[in-house]
């Protein structure tokens, strides 16, 4: 790709447009406002928190991100959102019961309250455990698109914006493979008009977007953008997309472990993985249809890092086993066990136990603004089409067609940064380093 000779500045409003507005949501919203009232810090965010080192080491030139990148500030966002639930930003928050009600919620509750979800594309054909009234009714598929796009223009004249970008936070929809549907673009409006089974709605609001012109990623395994007729319409249309399923709890545990084991020739025979939660995330995946999706995106994470076809003796006969159980009093703290049996030299077997606490919400939230702003730096930069250097929040990378995804977390932070180097003009860092014993 050629270098971009010109970043057009961050001037104006960003909206960020969410479809759902669940706990991912609104923990990403409140932790904004907090931060721009000074009453929290965007802890987990590498555009809020990270430096980035400039020329070698000796030079001691290290500018935190939004410093060296032309990103749009944290006082410049404005948000949207659709749910089919009707709650508004402060009552989602509360029923969601990520946030400390007393201590985060309740201080910017003016703020919480005046975001009201528009009207959802929604089916529970596709998310079959969650129902809601806030619907909005078509006669078609394609219809319901042109209702998003409608929705997306006015947000944006409303508000004021100069510019959009869409992140998905909504639910696990149902298993859906690429079919014939989704090889063109001409294929997939036709599909819309004849309500063809395999457009969920997720795809619908990743159509809207693209069609408007509006960064795109998503946060959930769902079938969505990362498919022929999206990724020709995202390349033609100069829009960038990215990947699917943010990268939190036990699948983060996994690319910062197995890159480890790999790394010192470690053999690999089993990883067995359990997780409970509650929520309405949990709620959701209890449906074998919408965890068959998750299922997928949750195993491939192993299989392309240790690259088993490379080191049969070490990771030929692995054994990957992935459960997530709906447990109610858990609510949104998911807690993740990780059975690792590793073996090393002349075969002796280890053994591994992780059991991480985690929540969810609260490791997602910083993607959703790190992916924000960084879409729309690809946009301002005309960096259209498949954004592969935001793989690191993603457990489905989105790469070109033929082209295996990258899952090593450390290669992905690696090629972030790189890319926003070359973005800049300013050499990539390889960590060669012979140049300092010349």
């Amino acid at each position: 790709m050629k270098q971009p000779s010109e970043i057009k500045p961050a001037k104006g409003k960003l909206g960020v447009l969410l479809p759902g507005f669940g706990a991912v949501a609104t923990t990403f919203v409140a932790g904004v406002e907090a931060a721009r009232r000074g009453l929290a810090k965007p802890i987990g965010s590498l555009t809020q928190m990270q430096t980035i080192r400039l020329g070698k080491r000796t030079d001691n030139n290290t500018p935190l991100i939004k410093d060296f990148v032309p990103l749009a500030g944290l006082e410049d966002l404005v948000f949207g959102t659709w749910d089919p639930i009707p709650d508004d930003g402060y009552k989602s928050a509360v029923t969601a019961g990520v946030l400390h009600k007393e201590q985060h919620l309740d201080p910017i509750k003016d703020f919480l309250s005046g975001i009201k979800p528009m009207p959802a594309a929604f089916s529970t054909k596709y998310v079959k455990k969650l129902e809601g009234t806030n619907v909005k009714q078509a006669a078609n598929k394609k219809e319901l698109a042109e209702a998003l796009r409608e929705d997306i223009r006015k947000f944006k004249a409303d508000n004021k914006c100069d510019r959009l970008v869409m992140v998905w936070c909504g639910s696990t929809e149902i298993y859906v493979r690429p079919s014939a549907v989704h090889e063109t673009l001409e294929a997939f409006e036709k599909g819309m008009v004849e309500d063809h089974p395999d457009i969920a709605p997720s795809q619908l609001y990743a159509y809207a977007a693209l069609m408007e012109g509006v960064p795109y990623a998503n946060g959930a395994p769902n079938l969505s953008a990362d498919f022929g007729a999206f990724e020709t319409l995202a390349r033609e249309k100069g829009v960038p997309i990215c990947g699917k399923d943010f990268k939190t709890g036990q699948t983060l545990m996994k690319t910062i472990l197995a890159p480890g084991f790999k790394t010192r020739m470690l053999g690999l025979s089993g990883w067995f993985s359990t997780n409970i939660l509650g929520n309405r995330d949990g709620e959701v995946l209890d449906d074998p249809e919408s965890f068959k999706t998750k299922e997928v995106s949750k195993l491939g994470v192993l299989e392309h890092i240790l690259q088993p076809e490379v080191y049969p003796e070490l990771y030929g006969n692995m054994y990957h086993k992935v459960r997530i159980n709906y447990y109610p009093p858990r609510g949104d703290n998911k807690e993740g066990w990780d059975n690792i049996d590793i073996f090393g030299w002349m075969g002796y077997p280890m053994q591994i136990k992780v059991d991480f606490l985690c929540r969810d919400s609260i490791l997602a939230a910083p993607i959703v603004l790190d992916l924000a702003l960084f879409l729309d730096l690809a946009s301002r930069a005309g960096m259209g089409g498949i954004q592969e250097w935001l793989s690191f929040y993603f457990k489905s990378p989105q790469t070109a067609p033929g082209l295996y995804p990258e899952h090593d977390i450390f290669i992905q932070h690696w090629k972030l940064k790189n890319t926003l180097r070359w973005m800049m003009g300013e050499d990539a860092v390889t960590h060669l380093g012979v140049e300092y014993y010349d």
